[in-house]
């Protein structure tokens, strides 16, 4: 390997940003391939009416790009599309971004180098390869009969038609994730019905959406202490106090949801507080946030449907019982194929053995990051890491420093190639799956986090842990010789 070492990123969402911010304070070569138009992720894919972060914005930016014009404390979908278009400006790295080319194969080469190949054609070679895909990019389409009969416009929530007309409009929501609970709420005071066909009841915490003055914004341009102190409050108290202790059944952090859930529960008339009260312990599911749903599911425009669809029609939805509930515009807000990762590209290691093979039975990843048999291959935001729980940007950041550590012993030859051994990941998958046994996660019922075996697939010890090994790589798990 050369002295200055290449990265190939995969993917301009908020992991390859980063990575390549990084690399470029570094001095590192790079390039980032992006299969759209522009940067952004999930924030460039989703833009339905309604979309927000789910966590504080503050703790929702890089630390080293710290953002005092956030408008809410839970900001809207556009303004944090804004803040990652705003760090690729500032930081020049755009012209180190591949748009409109996605990668179909990578390949591990005789020359122990990836061989990245785009749909144009292009290849190019690296001696690292970050795949900084995310997982919520692929949408899944519901297995309804008759879903492509509909006569009207429908889409998936994102891949919203922004020149559909929707006020005045009949809107039929599949789904009540959260999605599904922001669009409910955006769209209950302006399409005249909105029916939403909910498969099952979720907990959905109330929160105010509280926004920034321009007093305090002034406050946060002026003061980078306070900034700062803000952001570092925040995430320690979301990731150590919140976050840590809702995964895990017994600290009674989901039951004390769950009693603030049912104050307001209390309230709504009997029928929709029956359709609408779930029968799981919160955080059972991610938990659902919102400033507005139990307002919206009370007003007269809004149905909450709970009997099974049978099928879609050219002219609506058609529920068990019977029912056809005629609508003009049909809203799938079912959610994405969280185990695709890198799919449907090809991803080959040593002896072309194919990351498809890796996974047959599900994606795992040693530690969220590496894999064995794909060695200088790492993931950011990949199999097992705390998408559900943790700051996500902050868990990025620790991979990525993780990432660098490894690389640097590649580089002064402490080992051959950064490639974990079977042994450890095997290791790691059997902690990780008896610990997912003890979380919240796992207490009964159906949620995007259960794999395969109805197994939780996040990261599901505290968060000192997930710091602690990402600061101190565990070298004996890595192949020396």
């Amino acid at each position: 390997m050369t002295s200055t070492p290449t990265f190939g990123i995969i993917g301009a969402g908020m992991s390859g940003i980063l990575a390549a911010v990084k690399l470029q304070e570094a001095g590192l070569d790079f390039r980032v391939f992006e299969k759209a138009d522009k940067v952004g992720g999930t924030w460039r894919e989703n833009t339905y009416p309604g979309i927000a972060c789910d966590v504080p914005s503050h703790i929702y930016s890089y630390t080293f790009a710290l953002n005092p014009e956030w408008s809410y404390f839970c900001s809207p979908g556009s303004e944090i599309q804004t803040y990652f278009e705003t760090v690729v400006d500032r930081y020049g790295i755009d012209d180190r971004i591949r748009f409109d080319d996605a990668i179909v194969d990578c390949r591990w080469t005789e020359d122990e180098r990836w061989k990245v190949e785009t749909a144009s054609g292009y290849t190019e070679t690296f001696d690292f390869l970050i795949a900084a895909t995310g997982i919520l990019h692929h949408p899944k389409l519901p297995p309804i009969d008759g879903v492509d009969t509909f006569a009207g416009p429908s889409f998936h929530s994102a891949r919203w038609d922004h020149d559909v007309e929707l006020d005045g409009k009949r809107v039929g929501i599949v789904g009540t994730g959260s999605s599904g609970v922001q669009i409910t709420g955006a769209l209950a005071n302006r399409a005249a019905e909105v029916k939403v066909f909910q498969r099952t009841a979720q907990w959905v915490m109330p929160v105010e959406q509280t926004e920034y003055s321009e007093s305090q914004k002034e406050d946060f341009r002026t003061d980078a202490d306070l900034l700062t102190e803000t952001h570092d409050n925040l995430q320690e108290a979301f990731n150590t106090g919140f976050a840590t202790s809702i995964l895990d059944k017994e600290s009674g952090m989901s039951d004390a949801i769950e009693a603030r859930c049912r104050e307001i529960l209390a309230g709504l008339p009997e029928e929709l507080q029956a359709k609408v009260t779930p029968d799981y312990r919160a955080g059972c599911k991610r938990l659902v946030v919102s400033h507005n749903w139990y307002d919206a599911i009370q007003t007269d425009s809004v149905e909450i449907v709970t009997d099974s669809i049978a099928s879609i029609e050219p002219t609506g939805v058609r529920t068990e019982d019977g029912e056809l509930r005629e609508v003009d515009v049909l809203v799938l807000a079912t959610g994405f194929k969280v185990d695709a990762f890198m799919r449907p590209m090809t991803i080959a290691g040593i002896d072309g053995v194919l990351l498809d093979e890796a996974w047959a039975d599900r994606p795992s990843a040693y530690m969220a990051v590496a894999v064995p048999g794909f060695p200088n291959f790492f993931m950011l935001n990949g199999p097992n890491s705390p998408v559900g729980n943790f700051s996500l940007i902050q868990t990025a950041e620790m991979q990525f420093e993780y990432v660098m550590d490894m690389v640097e012993r590649v580089r002064d030859g402490q080992m051959p190639l950064a490639m974990v051994t079977e042994e450890a990941a095997a290791r790691f998958e059997d902690e990780r799956t008896e610990a997912a046994g003890d979380t919240v996660w796992a207490t009964g019922c159906r949620s995007w986090y259960l794999d395969d075996r109805g197994i939780p697939f996040a990261w599901p010890f505290p968060f000192d842990r997930f710091r602690r090994e990402m600061a101190e790589p565990r070298l004996g798990d890595y192949v020396t010789a």
